[in-house]
């Protein structure tokens, strides 16, 4: 598989979905023999996000239609009707686009803040429409102030490209009323500026959200196919697949995270796998957290401090990856100064290691992981607090292809196991998430040049609280997709005679409920949406 044909750019998905819990649906209609000019509007199977029934004020923050890679600009003001202290607020994007057209990346930006990272699918000649939303509460300690609002999604539109991405970003405040209460937010919400940070002098608890993407073209989009510079495969990085998101404070390591495997919507050479439903996260990147609590009494002393976001693996030098950072900071109302130390820094080596086999198949086996355990506490108006990280990373991969790359696959799995445990004001709590990221695919190109994609995609989570020795919560995530395309390389769009089906199965059970919906399409057709538990 010749990696020019992979789509360089990136991808979007409609935030679609029943409520937690709700009944079941289905939808059909006649299946062509294979993809014509249109297909269905782009949806997922994740639920959609529930909404107070209380009052609601709506503010657009941004409608642009994107052309090139000139950001829009404008200015926020926040709704007065609806007060400063909300119970929810969701971002809505609409977007519509037609004719021909890449996938794209994105960023909205509030007062430097990064609220929303997405991507766009690529169209139909008659036209898509799609929409996403997210709830972004946390962010309220942002959109209580008049922001400068910043968007772009990156576009080139010309003669071939004639796809302008047409959106309009909304925020929907719900107040707070009755028994509706206001969220609990963070106090602060600080964008990292280049490498310097300097949180409020009381801070209690310190959390950052990286948004981390391998994105914008090149080998590090699909950064889980390169191999080391020895083997031979057309994109190569020093050390192979291995990759981790990492935070330093003042050059100390302090956090280490997998990164999620994001399939856009021209990944893995077959835009026909996504044109209706898109890889897990593809339309909402989530950013991974990292809880530097621990840290805290060395920020709080009133100085800035370096604070560094790298990933490891990525050949030095080399670019490819986007990381904008927030900062959360909860600050302690009854000091003016909290205090305390880092009392614990365990780490291990950083193991990466690959094994190669060269053949008439040959093959890349990668096995990578590390472990990171820090501690700390700080003394605050309600008693000593003490916080423990730790994070267990592990990867395993096995790469396969031809010289020619006609045949091209991949089996690999990411584990990210993490508990944190907090310690004073109350009884212990110790809160754990264990995820898994799973790819295992292969594209192949037969002699009639028609080319294959076969490919399942995993996002799944395991999370658990429990308070002074009980579970007081807990949560399964199984969001799975797998898909089948084929279609012929080399020939205007009207001969390709692709053929493809796709289905996405979200299953989501826990203290608080269950929600289980499953997509199915074939040639651009809806055949199914189901909703159960």
């Amino acid at each position: 598989m010749k990696r020019q044909i992979t789509s360089m750019l990136a991808g979007l998905v409609l935030a679609a979905g029943s409520a937690f819990g709700a009944g079941s649906a289905a939808a059909a209609e006649p299946v062509p023999v294979e993809f014509g000019t249109d297909w269905h509007d782009p949806l997922t199977a994740a639920p959609a996000i529930e909404k107070p029934d209380t009052r609601s004020c709506e503010v657009t923050i941004a409608e642009a239609q994107f052309r090139d890679f000139k950001p829009y600009r404008g200015s926020y003001a926040p709704p007065v009707e609806c007060g400063d202290r909300w119970s929810k607020v969701v971002l809505r994007l609409d977007g519509k686009v037609k004719g021909r057209q890449y996938d794209r990346i994105g960023y909205l930006r509030m007062g430097g803040v990064e609220v929303f990272r997405t991507s766009t699918p690529e169209p139909s000649v008659d036209g898509i429409t799609w929409l996403v939303e997210k709830d972004v509460t946390h962010y309220s300690d942002t959109l209580r102030r008049e922001q400068p609002v910043e968007m772009l999604i990156g576009n080139v539109v010309d003669e071939t490209y004639t796809g302008v991405i047409d959106v309009k970003v909304t925020l929907t405040f719900y107040a707070a009323k009755g028994s509706t209460k206001a969220a609990e937010t963070p106090d602060r919400v600080l964008p990292l500026e280049g490498a310097t940070l300097a949180t409020p002098r009381n801070s209690e608890r310190i959390v950052a959200e990286v948004y981390a993407t391998g994105s914008g073209g090149g080998c590090e989009e699909y950064w889980y196919l390169t191999v080391p510079d020895s083997a031979s495969y057309s994109c190569k990085a020093d050390k192979g697949p291995y990759r981790e998101v990492q935070v330093k404070v003042d050059g100390q390591l302090a956090g280490i995270a997998a990164p999620f495997p994001t399939v856009w919507t021209g990944g893995w050479s077959n835009p026909f796998l996504w044109y209706v439903v898109p890889a897990p996260r593809a339309f909402d990147v989530k950013p991974i957290e990292y809880d530097l609590t621990p840290f805290a009494s060395i920020l709080n002393d009133g100085r800035e401090h370096r604070v560094e976001v790298s990933v490891a693996g990525l050949p030095e030098g080399q670019s490819g990856w986007s990381t904008p950072t927030n900062v959360l900071v909860w600050q302690d109302e009854g000091s003016e100064h909290v205090t305390g130390a880092l009392t614990k820094h365990d780490q291990s080596d950083l193991s990466n290691s690959t094994t190669i086999t060269p053949g008439s198949l040959n093959r890349l086996d990668t096995k990578g992981g590390h472990r990171l355990t820090v501690a700390g506490y700080v003394n605050t108006s309600h008693g000593r607090v003490e916080t423990t990280v730790s994070r267990t990373l592990a990867n395993t991969s096995a790469h396969h292809w031809t010289e020619d790359e006609n045949t091209d696959g991949l089996t690999s799995r990411w584990d990210d196991d993490e508990t944190v445990t907090v310690d004073g004001h109350g009884p212990a709590r110790v809160a754990h998430t264990h995820r898994v990221y799973t790819m295992d695919g292969e594209t192949t190109i037969g002699t009639d040049n028609r080319l294959r994609t076969v490919l399942t995609l995993g996002d799944r989570a395991d999370t658990s609280v429990i308070r002074a020795g009980k579970r007081i919560s807990w949560s399964r995530l199984d969001d799975t997709y797998t898909g089948d395309a084929t279609w012929t390389l080399g020939v205007p769009r009207d001969q390709r005679h692709a053929v493809g089906t796709s289905n996405e199965r979200y299953r989501l059970d826990g203290s608080e409920g269950c929600y289980d919906r499953t997509l199915r399409t074939e040639q651009g057709v809806l055949t199914e949406d189901r909703t159960g538990c």
